[in-house]
Parts: C-alpha cells; structure tokens; sequence
C-alpha cells in the first residue's frame, strides 16, 4: 500500500484575535479561527460568495511568537496537516472537530485597507518567508516581518 499525504494549505484572514493557552504539561498552543472566501458563478451568472471558517493550530514557541504580531484581519497563509477529532459535547452527545496543525506560516498583510479597498501586502522585495513552525528555538532571525 502506498504512503498517503495530509496536507492543507489556507489563504484568509483571521477573524478574532488569536488566542494563546497551554495545556497541563505547560506547552504553548496559539488558537486561530481563519476564514476562507472563494468568488464564483452559479448557474446562472450570478456571483456568489462562500466563506468557510477554518481552526488552526500552532504549538510550542513559535505559536509563542506569533501571539505577539497576529490580529484580527490579518491576511495569513498557513501550511500543516488536518487533525480530526472527537469529544462529548455538555448535552452528553458526541461531537466532531476538524483543525489544521499548522507547519508555516506567512504573514501576507495586516488587515489594514489602503485607499484602493486592497488589502496591504508586503513588497516583492520584502524578506518575508514561511515561519516554520519546527518546534526549535525562536529568536529574532526567526521572525518574517
């Protein structure tokens, strides 16, 4: 049997503040709930518009890191791997939850519009890369923008 691959890559803008928590053994886990629009034409011609809400997580320092420059708005690709999951519900019923663990992420604009209704991104020319999200140390290098 062959290997398989989960990946998931998102492109959209974050919809609260993130939220930065840690668990019993102390380990950091920032919480982000993005959202995600995609533009089209139904049937008939007329545009539509879908937007799907997606929870991304990211552990250790680097979530550590990120809690400190990501907004609400913020524009952000996020790279990692889907985690399914399942727990009781206060009613007793069982429920279901999807998350992406989140390997990369990249910081595109701050969510702030300029006078053409664009969201800012940074120039080509910027430095910016993914933030690997390794579990190493964190230092300033480490930091896209």
């Amino acid at each position: 049997m062959s290997e398989g691959r989960n990946l998931a890559i998102l492109v959209g803008n974050l919809g609260q503040n993130p939220e930065l928590r840690h668990t019993q053994s102390g380990q950091s886990v920032l919480n982000l709930r993005m959202a995600t629009t995609e533009k089209y034409k139904d049937r008939d011609g007329n545009m539509k518009e879908q937007t799907d809400w997606h929870s991304v997580t990211v552990w250790g320092r680097r979530g550590e890191a990120l809690s400190k420059f990501l907004r609400k708005g913020a524009t952000v690709y996020v790279e990692g791997s889907i985690r399914n999951s399942s727990f009781e519900g206060r009613d007793g019923t069982k429920r279901y939850k999807s998350e992406v663990n989140a390997r990369n992420i990249l910081l595109l604009g701050d969510g702030k519009r300029s006078d053409s209704g664009r969201q800012d991104a940074p120039a080509a020319s910027d430095n910016s890369r993914p933030y690997e999200t390794d579990g190493g140390e964190v230092n300033d290098d480490d930091i896209p923008f």
